[in-house]
C-alpha cells in the first residue's frame, strides 16, 4: 500500500525565501558574490519581463496542460532509443529518507510501517504475508520528485494563475488544472547529464554556487554534446557527494544551482524537462529587489508557470555520472513514468537512464 503525503505549492513557497536560516541557524544567507557582479546581476523587474518573453502559453493550444512535454514527439523518442548501446541501466532517483535531518521532513515525517493481512497492526507471530504502508511528502527535501505544472503560479490581473493561463484552482483534494494526472503517462527521451563538478575538477560545488549560460556551453564543449529540442537536462551539482562528506544541511535554502540568466538559453534550446540533484535554483537566487517566488525561486517560477517545463528536484545522478565518465558519453536514453496522483502537485521521480 502506498500513501503519499502531497505537499501543496502554497506550503512549498515557504522554502524559497531569499533571507533564510543558514544550516538551521537564524543568520540570513547572503547571495553568492558572483550574482551581484554587473555581468550577472539580475533584477526583479528583469525576471518579470522574462514572464512575457519566455512564455509558452498557447503554444500547444489553450487547453494544454502538458507544457514542454509536448516537445517529446514520437520521432524524438525513437531517436533517443538509439542511444541504448551498452544496455546498462542506472537509477536517477533518491527516495524519501527515514533519516531525521535538516534537509528532510519539511512536509511531514516519512513513515514506513509493516501490517498484517486484514489491516491489523504488525505482529510477526501471526504474519503469513509481507505487507507495508508508507507515507511521505512528495516535495520532501530528500525525495526525488517531478513538479506538476500547478506547483507554482504567477499573478495576472491580481489573480494567482498557473501555466497556460489556467486559474490556480485548488482545494483540499488537489489542483483542478495542470495537476500531475493531467500531464500524460510520462516521457521517454534523450537526457543530457551536465556534471558541473567534473567540469570544474572539484568533488562538488559549494552551496550558493551559481551556474551560468557560459557554464552550460563550456560543458557542451567538454562533453561533445549539443542540447536540443525535447532533451531532458540533468544538472549535477554534487549535492549528494557533499552531503556524504560533510553531513546534511538546509539545501532548500543554501544550494548550488542555476542562475536565472540561464532561462532564455533553456527556452532557446526547447528543453522538455530540467532536473537537478538540489532545488534547480541557486539559493539564494541573487535576484535584486522584489519579493515572492519571482525573486526567491525565479527558475522554478519561469520554468513551471511560464514555460510549462517540469522540474525534477533532488534527483540522484551519482550513478549516471560514474557510468557516463566511464564511457565518456554524457547523453543517454531516459524513461520517466508519472504516478497519476489525482490533483497531485508532483510525482515521485523514479526514472531510469539507459546507456
Amino acid at each position: 500500500m502506498l500513501t503519499i503525503g502531497v505537499a501543496w505549492s502554497i506550503g512549498a513557497r515557504a522554502a524559497g525565501q531569499a533571507q533564510a536560516p543558514a544550516r538551521g541557524g537564524l543568520t540570513p544567507i547572503p547571495p553568492n558574490p558572483s550574482t551581484q557582479e554587473p555581468a550577472h546581476k539580475t533584477t526583479y523587474e528583469q525576471v518579470i519581463k522574462m514572464e512575457t518573453e519566455l512564455s509558452n502559453w498557447g503554444r500547444w493550444g489553450q487547453a494544454d496542460e502538458r507544457g514542454a512535454f509536448n516537445l517529446v514527439t514520437p520521432e524524438k523518442t525513437r531517436q533517443a532509443a538509439r542511444l541504448v548501446r551498452e544496455g546498462v541501466s542506472v537509477s536517477l532517483a533518491h527516495f524519501a529518507s527515514l533519516e531525521k535531518a535538516i534537509d528532510n521532513f519539511q512536509f511531514g515525517e516519512t513513515k514506513h510501517e509493516m501490517w498484517n493481512p486484514g489491516g491489523q497492526p504488525w505482529n510477526p507471530a501471526v504474519a503469513r504475508a509481507a505487507l507495508d504502508t508508507i507515507s511521505f511528502g512528495t516535495h520532501d527535501g530528500t525525495n526525488s520528485h517531478l513538479d506538476a505544472l500547478c506547483h507554482y503560479s504567477i499573478l495576472r490581473d491580481g489573480k494567482a494563475t498557473v501555466y497556460n493561463g489556467h486559474p490556480q484552482d485548488l482545494d483540499e483534494k488537489g489542483c483542478k488544472a495542470n495537476a500531475i494526472d493531467h500531464m500524460g503517462p510520462g516521457i521517454a527521451t534523450r537526457a543530457v547529464l551536465v556534471d558541473m563538478p567534473l567540469l570544474k575538477n572539484v568533488p562538488y560545488l559549494a552551496p550558493t554556487t551559481p551556474i551560468y549560460p557560459a557554464d552550460l556551453e563550456a560543458w557542451e564543449k567538454f562533453a561533445n554534446v549539443k542540447i536540443g529540442s525535447g532533451d531532458a537536462v540533468l544538472i549535477r551539482t554534487g549535492r549528494w557527494a557533499l552531503r556524504a562528506a560533510k553531513g546534511p544541511w538546509n539545501s532548500a535554502r543554501e544550494a548550488a544551482g542555476l542562475h536565472v540568466s540561464v532561462m532564455p538559453w533553456l527556452k532557446q534550446r526547447d528543453v522538455s524537462l530540467l532536473g537537478s540533484d538540489a532545488v534547480n535554483d541557486v539559493q539564494p537566487s541573487g535576484v535584486a529587489g522584489g519579493s515572492g517566488e519571482a525573486s526567491n525561486r525565479p527558475v522554478h517560477t519561469l520554468s513551471i508557470a511560464i514555460m510549462g517545463m517540469p522540474l525534477v528536484d533532488n534527483g540522484y545522478f551519482e550513478d549516471a555520472a560514474q557510468e557516463a565518465a566511464r564511457l565518456k558519453r554524457w547523453d543517454f536514453f531516459m524513461t520517466v513514468q508519472l504516478t497519476k496522483i489525482t490533483g497531485g502537485t508532483a510525482t515521485p521521480f523514479n526514472a531510469l537512464g539507459v546507456f
